[in-house]
């Protein structure tokens, strides 16, 4: 049976369905994020994008107004690294390269968290596949549309990406042992073993992949010369690889270590292809210049660290340190409960390091914004943006601040008050359909008493 989605989630399963209204959202501090802050300012949203900003925005007769009046009105936020509504296992730990896999055919759009993270002002997020491979499955940028289907949730326009891994996590994944990668069970030793076997894997699927776009580029030569030769085999393994070598496939790569982001970057050099981003990348600040001057972004944590070994050298000022080097950072989550609250994380780089609050915003809007290759659509209020906007009860970077409501392409997604007043009558539903499913359950078992002791919990209870 079905569980039950816990009630938070069930209030608005039907928002943002239908097209976009034509909403005015008045007298709030607009904080673009890239034009500055617009006091007592509005912005007016028709056919899901941003159409006008500023202090006298007029709207049709018909628009729906929303009085902001001493509320602070933000970009939606952006996740450059979330696991989030992935259905199963998040890695696939078998092989050392998985880049056949594809975190799309495993999008849960039921998944609570998707809710969740809304109530936090998140609306878009990268979603990756795990660690467990030195080259891992194809991953997906997703609108937190609640409610709709898997396919609808994804971006229109977002490129995708492909997740790397350094260090630990690839070369301990094959461990004879039970381990986190292979979810309690035994498994056999995997090349690699080292992080000098981490390197080499990714060289040598990078050499098949450029001979295997050789070979099509042959093949489809010869085609427009007018021959019929035989085209070569497909290789859904090497397929994403040349959408890297091409530009087509974004790069995010797992690290830790100062050494291994210097490798990855030579590796790539040598291989004629970008790394996009590099995820966590807790000694970044050492190899700042080196990571700007080959272009990537670097997706990393407020201030986690000392969780495992490689860890152990970080700061809280990578962020601040990463950025005065020239490297565009984002704040990031990598968990369904930081998700929730990411506004907050991005604050700490005001005390660690000295960001402005611009900046501070920036890292969980433009910034992750420009990483993913969609700054000219999301990350910041902009005339002609999508309306993928978040409004909270005070200074998003403030504790005491809470997010009242989010839109997505215009849409409504999360209403702070809704979920409230409609919680009661949630409630009572769910204890109905569990008196129900006792009640039938007492009944196939003759009218034998339902104590916890005679009976085993119900799938709907385990819910509760």
């Amino acid at each position: 049976m079905r569980p039950l989605l816990p009630i938070i989630g069930v209030a608005l399963l039907t928002v943002g369905s239908g097209g976009a209204e034509t909403v005015l959202i008045r007298n709030a501090t607009v904080l673009t994020v890239t034009k500055g802050t617009v006091e007592n300012g509005s912005v007016l949203i028709e056919n899901g994008k941003i159409a006008a900003i500023g202090k006298n925005v007029s709207a049709p007769a018909d628009a729906t107004v929303v009085d902001a009046t001493g509320k602070y009105l933000m970009p939606g936020i952006i996740d450059c690294h979330s696991h989030t509504a992935i259905e199963g296992g998040v890695n696939e730990g078998t092989v050392s390269d998985s880049s056949m896999v594809n975190i799309k055919d495993v999008i849960n759009p039921e998944d609570i968290n998707i809710y969740r993270a809304l109530a936090g002002g998140l609306t878009i997020s990268n979603v990756l596949h795990g660690s467990a491979n030195a080259i891992g499955g194809q991953t997906v940028v997703v609108k937190l549309r609640w409610g709709k289907t898997a396919p609808e949730m994804l971006m229109e326009g977002a490129k995708p990406g492909i997740k790397f891994a350094l260090g630990e996590n690839p070369k301990r994944a094959g461990e004879p042992q039970q381990n986190f990668f292979t979810q309690g069970q035994a498994a056999e030793r995997r090349y690699p073993g080292t992080r000098l076997g981490v390197e080499e894997v990714i060289r040598e699927s990078f050499t098949e992949a450029k001979n295997y776009q050789a070979e099509w580029k042959d093949y489809n030569d010869r085609v427009a010369r007018g021959g019929h030769p035989i085209p070569p085999r497909k290789d859904l393994r090497l397929e994403p690889l040349v959408e890297v070598l091409e530009g087509k496939r974004y790069v995010h790569a797992h690290c830790y270590r100062s050494d291994e982001i210097l490798m990855l970057i030579r590796v790539a050099d040598e291989m004629g292809f970008k790394i996009r981003t590099f995820q966590h990348v807790l000694e970044g600040y050492k190899v700042a210049k080196e990571i700007a001057e080959h272009g990537a972004g670097a997706s990393t944590f407020s201030d986690w660290w000392a969780y495992k070994i490689e860890a152990f050298d970080a700061t809280p000022y990578n962020a601040a340190i990463m950025t005065r080097k020239g490297v565009v950072v984002s704040v990031n989550s990598d968990s369904d409960e930081l998700q929730r609250h990411l506004n907050l994380e991005a604050a700490k780089t005001m005390r660690y390091g000295g960001m402005t609050p611009t900046e501070a915003l920036a890292m969980v809007t433009i910034n992750p914004a420009k990483q993913l290759g969609i700054d000219d659509k999301v990350g910041s209020i902009e005339v002609g943006k999508s309306a993928d906007l978040a409004l909270f009860d005070h200074d998003p970077l403030s504790n005491y601040s809470k997010c009242m409501k989010v839109w997505i392409d215009g849409h409504e997604y999360f209403d702070r008050d809704k979920d409230l007043e409609t919680r009661p009558k949630f409630n009572e539903q769910k204890k109905q359909l569990i008196e129900k499913e006792n009640a039938q359950a007492n009944a196939q078992r003759g009218g034998r008493p339902t104590g916890a002791a005679n009976r085993a919990t119900t799938p709907l209870e385990e819910n509760r």
